[in-house]
């Protein structure tokens, strides 16, 4: 007892798992009360007995497990979390429960499995209890079955998958136990109540006695189908239902149940297990079925009959089987053995099903033609492998082979032709049998009718009987116009004879099956009602809708008959009809011989036609009275507009027949081309083609026209009918009757004929697309470039809705949507088939085929080469292609990756070719391309994914989604080829509006790929995720996650979630939604509408409820309403240093340049990503969004918010900007358009702002801007042209210039003319120097241009180049290089006529340029005379005026003194005469664009923190308008010796180039204070010297010296002072020698010799050269020794070279004077030996010096160079020089000395931080300012500037380094005034 008080205290879960069974079974007790308490599902209680459930159901003793088993049911019903717990209770109930003897225990473990199944466990629960059944115990086994059939007898067979039970059912009735035996029977009765004559199949091998036995228990079963009547958790609303159709007594669960969707019959193929046939084949067979003996070939037939004979067969490559049997039934004599392997080709048919499509193509077009054979037992052994084929297959892949042989001339096989396609349409129903297939078999029939074989007019009878049967009489009658009554009568009696596959009885169908009908069809029209908005009447009936329709649709079929049959009138008759219905004076004077009378008579004509009613009005009559004579030949205007315009009255008025538009065709044709008439001439024919349909009108018209002579009368025509194409549509048009016409037009002599033909191709282009240029191929190329232009304007266009004509649409809609579509579908594929076909069959030879297949990769590659040879010698392909697709196939795997890519390469050339008949090739030959995505090799894939978009865009996208080929292809764990499949499903399936069932086949392996190990896969899989849920839809998707384990399905089902969330909507059918109300189209309601006509068409098997339920929800309203809450705050968000750290990422490489051709995925998730923390959720889905219109809504957003959130868009610019890179890939133009209107306020904006574009920015935006700058569209042209200017303001031009630069390499002439009319804008309005990276380089790339044969391109370059030579000169010849004398010629024109066009040059040329909005030079840019181009350089010249006014608004640094210049009247008198100064050709390369920025600050350090900032800002002030911040820049550029470094040879040449001809001219004298702005220069050339890379500064100054020596324009002194600096370069050689490319130098020197050889050199005036070069090379020898020698590497034939020669001298002479002395005084003799040298040369290099000394504008350098030179040489001897001179001299000499002296010792260098270069005051200067354009002003400016750095500098010099500074910029600008004031005294 002690015991058991101990245990009675523990906690229930305790007791439930002690080890005393009296303690176990108080638990179990107390936890089914506990169980039975507890109300809420969820409480945490029920976690505590997870665990022990299992236990509970297993327990040893059997007391307590009864007890146990009810507690686990209790918990099982009441817990939520009972779920989990499934799998291992299941387990235990079968391994530990079934066994039990007692009958309580059994029942309790059957109920718990039953409630596990109602708690949605149902395949764990039976993938258990089949587990069981292979238990030893035959009473587990026995309880395990009888569970099954209890829960199958319970919850049906849509719960209960029947699949695995029916597999293990015959192994059940093998059993020894009789008890298993008998409850296997009972449960095989059980399943044939739920799937009837499916189960007779998997069951046929079972022992006879126990099928009879089956038999007659399945015979006594009721008729009517079982019932669920337990229901899941989930079902509660049918469990509901059925509850009170029960306590109604049953009586009306039949009616009831109408509405329920019957559940599809089980197929028994899909109850059976795949037989793997392939290994089993005889090893021999291939050898043994080319045999020669024939028992040998039966033999192996024989074993594959037997293996055929499987009735499902498991999947594999049977290609080679296909086509040994394919062989043999074409081939083979033995007619036994030929019906032997049709039976095996059924087998494979039948055992395949759909996965043996890939090989029907092959086989078909053989048992056709074996249909030659007599022998019953032959044709029908070949009917029913046909038939088993069919079914692999559709009709739309065999249409070409069957069509092929309804010609043969054998009757036998026309025959068994129409027969087997008579029994494929029984299996065909509507929306498979489309008219695009219909029509062609059609055709082919109605010429069997006719045959002289009986058999084959009874077939072809059958034929169209069966196909009126499938597709209804009104579909087939427009094909049997033709035929008599009494063949019609025949057709429609097989008709009624016909029994189609799928309905008993013919027409009878059970009750239910008749009202579910009619349910779904008032449901329809309902549909159509709503989504059309029409004007139906809520009180009547939906069905009103349909016989309203359909009769309007047959009496319009009728009366275009009547119509085309009316008999015409004979003269007498009209005219008593006529005098009917007109007054008797109209009839009198219609033949009046005085106009005025016949024009009273048109009067009162028209009065009585407008007066008619319409069933009254006698329109043959009435247009026969007009033709009476005068008629057409009338010759007063004013009658013959009057009787047209009665003629189109009457056509919209009256019941207008063809016959009465024959009348007057003629004489309308005739008056279109009058000038007066022929208005309402077209107006009459628009009016009958209303009447009469457009497409016969326009036929009759066109022909009548062509027929004529007159050319005004043709182009008319064709105006008139490209006019009426675009308001009736393009349906029903007769193409290739216009083709003919069109193409006699264009081989017209009168252009206004050829201009017309052109306008209607573009026309028909809007309608027809690609294919219609295929049909002028052969046209000249002058002819196709003006098609290929008027077709360019047309792309992107789409057709305009129609507005006339749209009646019939509307009835035709209204009575059959479905055949519309399949009509409209058609349209494009009849356009194909226009085109003719080559049948290249016969060009594929059997030798081809087998080279494709050789073992040696080059007889391989040959045989390729042989087929891609044959499709582009044919151009257009028929289907038949003959044994090539296997061949290709096996090349599409070979190891050759080359081979492959040529195989994938042909397949596309094939597409192209084939066109739409290319579907019957996808299973074949499109699938396998798919298995190349799984490539290892990314061009592989690339190439194979590129021949996949283009077969797709031939065949559409249905055949490769139906069957099973794709679900396979995503099977294979390739990570490659599932990343590549679901990335190309997730791009196609969004443009889908239906897709075949069979993509359910894909998802289980899309959730293995969302889990899959290689990350690829998986974003590729959650991308794929919302296309697939947009077909599938949520429910199906969740619900197929039921198979997935617990830990996949919660992970799987959160993407399924989020997935919903993005899910795309379902693309819209626009021609219908035009169709139906066109007005519409354009307002918003409209989208709501057609999106909702096309919905019951998608899911037809919705019930009403769920229909009616989509229909009530407004999801658009909701979503909107969220919107406006969620955007209540800012749309950019402003994130710090945000954009900064994206610039240092992607220069890390961390993510991806924004640098493309055309946008990939990874650019756009990236971007994604990047703008999700700048911009809100619903901006960013609406920025992302499938739909182009979301894109126009976000970015009016984003303009709204622009101004008022402007530092966070300038935060988030670049993202912006890259956004809008995107939409330029769009084809969209309202997008476009909105785009550029956003991107023209941004930059507005940011001009306002002062704020500049990084590099950053501007290289992810420009060049994809300057794509659209070629677009076809004026108008996106001219906002591009304007975005180009603005961006100017925010950009250095010099910058925005290579980007221009880049685009005219463009293929896209229009592009290349705009950027070169845009190169020229810059050029004009900023000067040479924004030619980048030379004004040389980049003229010499304009120049290219002149030359191009587009006429626009030519002009720009041109212009472009005059706009250079108004800038620079005669210069410019030079500059642009070589041309050719047709080039130059053209050049010289144009400039001559620009000249012709200027106004006299005034005194001074720069400053109106400036200030004045017109250019003298503007008139030569365009002749309009020419060409229509717009003056694009005068439009920008304008828009600079008026920047140049604007400007002062901006404010700057140092404004305030620009101001107070331009105001000061005193110093008014001094500008002028600075202006006056022209200096074009010296200063020229210092003209640098006037750019709206500040000058180079002493605080720049401050304000830019970061170096990249500070390099770039630094960089950009080179490029300024003011002279000043240019010098001051380029001193602190080369002030920083890592940065002077980076400077390369050819910028070095360049500047010292401007640097040097700046000193030299005398002109700067004239300048006040030009002498200090010389020293500036000069001090600068020394920085360049000292700081620049050694190697590139030597060799630039050689290249310099060699040009100026060459050039004989130049200044003398030029080349002396570019000697003067090598001078200085050598002196520094011994510091510098090591850190010099010797090789370069060298190179340089030896190019120098050779242009300059030592005569050359020696026979110049002077010889310093030569001393130059001489002492450069000894100071090198000196330097280096004999190993100078060694440095020569980069001279060509250095042997030839005079160089060597002369080292080899120098080295030898410096060795034989040093001798044999040690190292030290070696080096001791050397410098000996150079002292001598220099001393010979001592007397030169001071005199120079103290010439420079002597002259005013060198004083300063030359005592610097008399102080280094003392420095080196401290025993120099300057006596001499001294001694001539003058007291004062010598004392300025001496004293200059010591203040350089005492200036390097006591302050040293000044800091390179400021970028000041001078220490010395410099008197200031005052009358300058920057905005003046000539290069004196700039000059005079830069000076002003620099002064005021430099005192700023020296006063704060102390504080360099420091965080503040003192004076403020209020203080700095008072002190400035101050200094202005003083030099204004002074000047005075």
């Amino acid at each position: 007892m002690g015991d058991d008080s101990e245990w009675m205290k523990l906690p229930i879960d305790q007791k439930c798992e002690h080890k005393i069974w009296k303690a176990r079974l108080n638990g179990y007790e107390e936890a089914l009360k506990l169980f039975q308490k507890i109300e809420d599902e969820k409480s945490p209680e029920w976690g505590k007995y997870l665990g022990l459930i299992k236990k509970f159901v297993t327990d040893s003793n059997a007391v307590a497990q009864l007890k146990g088993l009810e507690a686990a049911l209790a918990f099982i019903e009441n817990a939520h979390v009972a779920g989990k717990t499934t799998g291992e209770v299941v387990s235990g109930v079968v391994s530990k429960v079934f066994n039990q003897p007692k009958a309580r225990a059994k029942e309790l473990g059957t109920d718990i499995c039953l409630t596990y199944i109602e708690i949605e466990k149902a395949e764990i629960v039976q993938d258990e209890l089949i587990k069981g059944l292979d238990n030893k115990n035959p009473k587990i086994v026995v309880a395990c079955v009888e569970t099954l059939r209890k829960a199958l007898c319970e919850f049906g067979s849509k719960i209960i998958t029947l699949k695995p039970v029916v597999k293990v059912l015959p192994k059940l009735f093998e059993s020894r136990e009789k008890a298993v035996r008998d409850e296997a029977k009972l449960l095989a009765v059980e399943i044939y109540r739920w799937i009837r004559d499916a189960l007779r199949t998997p069951l046929q091998n079972i022992n006879s006695v126990q099928l009879k036995e089956l038999e007659e228990e399945w015979v006594k079963l009721p008729p009517a189908a079982p019932k669920q009547t337990r229901f899941l958790r989930s079902q509660q609303d049918l469990k509901a239902k059925f509850e009170q159709q029960q306590a109604a007594g049953g009586d009306e669960a039949d009616g009831d149940d109408d509405d329920e969707v019957e559940a599809a019959p089980v197929d028994p193929y899909e109850l059976l297990e795949a037989v793997e046939i392939l290994s089993k084949l005889p090893k021999d067979f291939y050898e043994k079925i080319e045999a020669k003996k024939w028992q040998e070939r039966k033999e192996v037939l024989e074993a594959v009959e037997a293996l055929t004979k499987n009735p499902k067969l498991e999947s594999g490559d049977y290609g080679d089987l296909a086509r040994a049997l394919k062989k043999v039934i074409g081939k083979d004599a033995n007619v036994m053995l030929v019906a032997m392997a049709a039976k095996c080709l059924a087998g494979l048919a039948t055992g395949l099903r759909k996965k043996f499509g890939t090989y029907a193509g092959h086989v078909v077009p053989t048992i056709l033609e074996k249909f030659k054979e007599k022998k019953p037992q032959v044709v029908q052994a070949l009917q029913e492998a046909i038939d088993a084929v069919f079914l692999t297959t559709t009709l739309q892949n065999i249409s070409e082979d069957v069509l092929a042989v309804m010609d043969n001339k054998n009757p036998s096989i026309k025959q068994q032709a129409s027969l087997f396609l008579a029994r494929s349409f029984r299996h065909c129903t509507p929306s498979t049998l489309p008219k695009s297939v219909l029509k062609p078999f059609c055709a082919a029939f109605l010429k069997q009718v006719n045959d002289s074989a009986p058999e084959v007019r009874d077939a072809a009878f059958e034929a169209l009987g069966t196909a009126m049967k499938v597709v209804g009489e009104k579909a087939v009658n427009p094909f049997l116009a033709d035929v008599d009554k009494l063949k019609l009568d025949k057709i429609k009696e097989c008709a009624d004879k016909v029994e189609l596959v799928g309905k008993k009885g013919g027409e009878s169908c059970s009750c239910k099956g008749i009202i579910g009908s009619f349910v779904k069809s008032v449901i329809f029209r309902q549909s159509k009602l709503i989504c059309s908005i029409l004007y139906e009447q809520a009180a009547g009936p939906p069905k009103k809708g349909k016989p309203a329709s359909a009769p309007s649709a047959k009496s319009k079929k009728a009366s275009d008959t009547k119509e085309t049959v009316e008999t015409e009138l004979s003269p007498e008759v009209c005219e008593e009809k006529a005098a009917a219905v007109l007054p008797a004076s109209c009839m009198q004077l219609l033949d009046s011989g005085n106009w005025k009378e016949r024009l009273a008579s048109m009067e009162e004509f028209q009065r009585a036609v407008e007066q008619m009613d319409k069933s009254e009005m006698p329109c043959q009559a009435l247009v026969k009275m007009l033709a009476k004579k005068p008629g057409w030949k009338e010759t007063n205007f004013q009658v013959m507009q009057m009787k047209l315009h009665i003629v189109g009255l009457i056509a919209q008025k009256g019941s207008f027949s063809k016959t009465s538009a024959l009348v007057v065709l003629d004489g309308l044709v005739d008056k279109i081309g009058d000038v007066k008439c022929g208005s309402n001439a077209k107006e009459a024919l628009t009016a009958i083609g209303e009447a009469c349909s457009l497409p016969w009108t326009a036929e009759q018209v066109v022909s009548m026209a062509f027929t004529q002579k007159n050319p005004k009368n043709q182009a008319e025509t064709l105006n008139w009918l490209a006019n009426a194409m675009k308001e009736f549509g393009f349906a029903g048009i007769n193409v290739k009757a216009f083709i003919n016409n069109v193409k006699t037009a264009l081989g017209a002599t009168n252009p206004a004929v050829r201009t017309s033909a052109i306008t209607l191709l573009g026309v028909m282009y809007l309608y027809m697309g690609a294919p219609l240029r295929m049909f002028f191929e052969d046209e000249k190329p002058a002819l196709l470039s003006q098609i290929d232009a008027e077709f360019e304007k047309m792309q992107g266009q789409s057709p305009p809705a129609p507005i006339r004509g749209t009646k019939k649409a509307g009835a035709e809609e209204e009575g059959d949507a479905a055949a519309e579509e399949e009509e409209v579908d058609g349209g494009a594929g009849d356009i194909m088939d226009l085109l003719p076909r080559t049948d290249i069959s016969d060009k594929i030879t059997s030798d081809m085929v087998s080279k494709i297949s050789d073992k040696n990769w080059k007889i391989r590659k040959e045989g390729l080469d042989e087929v891609a040879a044959v499709i582009s010698e044919a151009k257009f392909i028929q289907a038949n292609i003959g044994e090539l697709p296997m061949a290709l196939k096996g090349r599409l795997n070979d190891s050759n990756k080359l081979l492959v890519q040529q195989a994938l390469n042909i397949l596309q050339q094939i597409a192209t070719a084939m066109g739409p008949s290319l579907k019957q090739h996808v299973k074949n030959l499109g699938i396998p391309v798919i298995t190349v995505l799984g490539d290892s090799k990314s061009n592989v894939r690339a190439a194979a994914l590129s021949t996949l978009n283009a077969w797709v865009e031939q065949t559409g996208m249905k055949e490769w989604l139906e069957g099973e080929d794709l679900s396979e292809e995503l099977k294979k764990e390739n990570p490659f080829l599932r990343q590549e499949i679901l990335g190309w499903l997730a791009e196609k399936l969004p443009t889908l509006r239906t897709v075949p069932a069979d993509l359910m086949l894909c998802v289980p392996h899309l959730y293995a790929c969302l889990e899959d190990r290689s990350g690829d896969v998986r974003k590729k899989a959650q991308d794929a995720l919302p296309t697939f849920m947009m077909h599938l839809g949520y429910e199906k998707m969740s619900k197929a996650t039921s198979k997935l384990k617990p830990a996949s399905k919660d992970q799987v089902v959160g993407m399924l979630e989020k997935a919903r969330a993005v899910m795309p909507a379902k693309p819209e059918a626009p021609a219908k939604a035009a169709a139906s109300k066109p007005p519409a189209s354009s307002t918003p309601a409209a989208k709501p509408a057609s999106g909702l006509c096309t919905f019951p068409l998608t899911t037809a098997n919705m019930t009403t409820t769920s229909w009616l339920g989509v229909v009530g929800k407004k999801p658009p309203v909701k979503a909107g309403a969220k919107d406006e809450e969620d955007k209540s705050g800012p749309i950019f968000i402003l994130v710090p240093n945000g954009k900064e750290q994206r610039i240092k990422e992607e220069k890390a490489l961390k993510i991806l340049k924004w640098n493309f051709i055309t946008p990939r995925d990874e650019y756009v998730e990236q971007l994604k990503t990047q703008m999700s923390t700048c911009l809100p959720k619903w901006l960013q889905d609406e920025l992302f969004h499938f739909d182009f219109q979301r894109h126009v809504k976000a970015i009016g957003a984003m303009i709204e918010h622009m101004e008022a959130e402007c530092e966070a868009v300038i935060g988030c610019l670049d993202l912006i900007l890259k956004w809008f890179t995107l939409r330029f890939f769009d084809t969209n133009t309202s997008v476009l358009m909105k785009a550029l209107e956003f991107l023209k306020l941004l930059f507005t904006m940011l001009s306002r702002k002062n704020y500049q574009l990084n590099d950053y920015e501007a290289s992810s935006f420009i060049p994809y801007l300057i794509l659209k700058v070629g677009e076809s569209k004026d108008v996106v042209r001219k906002d591009v042209r304007a975005i180009l200017t603005m961006l100017c303001k925010v950009y250095a031009a010099s910058k925005v210039f290579p980007f221009l630069m880049e685009g005219t390499k463009s293929k896209n002439s229009k592009q290349r003319c705009e950027c070169l009319e845009e190169l020229g804008c810059l050029i004009e309005n900023f000067g040479m120097n924004v030619c980048q990276p030379t004004p040389a380089k980049a003229l010499k790339e304009i120049a290219v241009h002149i030359g191009d044969r587009d006429t626009t391109v030519r002009n720009a370059a041109l212009n472009t180049v005059v706009a250079a030579y108004n800038a620079c000169g005669d210069q410019v010849f030079k500059l642009i290089g070589n041309l050719s004398e047709k080039e130059m010629s053209m050049l010289e024109e144009r400039i001559k006529r620009s000249a012709k066009k200027t106004p006299a040059a005034s005194a001074k040329p720069e400053r109106p340029q400036r200030e004045q909005p017109t250019n003298p030079n503007s008139t030569f840019l365009r002749k309009p005379a020419q060409e229509e181009v717009p003056n694009k350089l005068s439009q920008a010249r304008a828009q600079n005026a008026h920047l140049e006014q604007s400007a002062p608004s901006i404010p700057k640094e140092f404004q305030l003194d620009l101001e107070v210049f331009e105001n000061n009247h005193t110093c008014a008198s001094d500008i002028p005469d600075l202006v006056q100064h022209k200096l074009d050709e010296v200063l020229e390369p210092v003209m640098i664009p006037e750019r709206k920025m500040r000058s180079v600050s002493p605080h720049f350090d401050d304000i830019h923190n970061s170096s990249a900032s500070t390099i770039n800002f630094v960089i950009s002030q080179v490029a300024s308008g003011d002279i000043n911040t240019s010098i001051q820049a380029l001193a602190q550029l080369f002030s920083m010796e890592s940065l002077a470094r980076e400077a390369s040879m050819g910028v070095l040449k360049d500047l010292m180039h401007g640097l040097i001809t700046l000193m030299l001219d005398t002109r700067v004298e004239d300048i006040e204070d030009g002498q200090q702005l010389i020293r500036s220069v000069n001090l600068l050339v020394v920085r360049v010297l000292e700081k620049s890379d050694q190697t590139n500064i030597l060799s630039a100054l050689l290249v310099l010296l060699q040009d100026s020596l060459i050039s004989t324009a130049g200044s003398p002194m030029f080349s002396e002072l570019v000697m003067k600096c090598l001078w200085r370069m050598i002196r520094f050689l011994p510091q510098t020698i090591n850190s010099i490319n010797l090789d370069r130098i060298l190179l340089d020197v030896h190019n120098f010799m050779k242009v300059f050889p030592k005569e050359k050199l020696k026979q110049l005036k002077s010889d310093v050269p030569h001393r130059t070069l001489k002492t450069l090379l000894h100071t090198l020898c000196r330097l280096t020794g004999a190993k100078i020698l060694d440095h020569m590497s980069m001279i060509e034939n250095r042997n030839e070279s005079e160089l060597e020669a002369h080292l080899r001298r120098v080295v030898k002479h410096s060795a034989n004077l040093s001798g044999l002395k040690s190292d030290k005084s070696t080096e001791k003799g050397a410098l000996r030996s150079d002292d001598k040298v220099i001393k010979a040369k001592v007397s030169d290099i001071l005199s120079e010096i103290f010439k420079k000394i002597g002259s005013k504008e060198n004083t300063k350098e030359g005592l610097t160079e008399l102080y280094e030179y003392k420095q080196k040489y401290s025993d120099a001897d300057l006596e001499p020089f001294l001694r001539n001179t003058s007291q004062f001299f010598q004392s300025y000499v001496e004293r200059g000395l010591r203040m350089i002296e005492s200036e390097r010792e006591g302050k040293g260098r000044i800091q390179t931080s400021t970028g000041i270069l001078f220490t010395e005051d410099r008197p200031p200067l005052s009358s300058l300012r920057p905005s003046v354009a000539s290069s004196t002003d700039m000059l005079h400016s830069k000076l002003s500037q620099l002064k005021e750095s430099r005192e700023h500098f020296q006063q704060e010099q102390s504080h360099t380094h420091s965080p503040t500074r003192s004076s403020s910029p209020a203080s700095n600008l008072d002190d400035l005034k101050k200094r202005l004031e003083r030099i204004k005294s002074n000047r005075q």
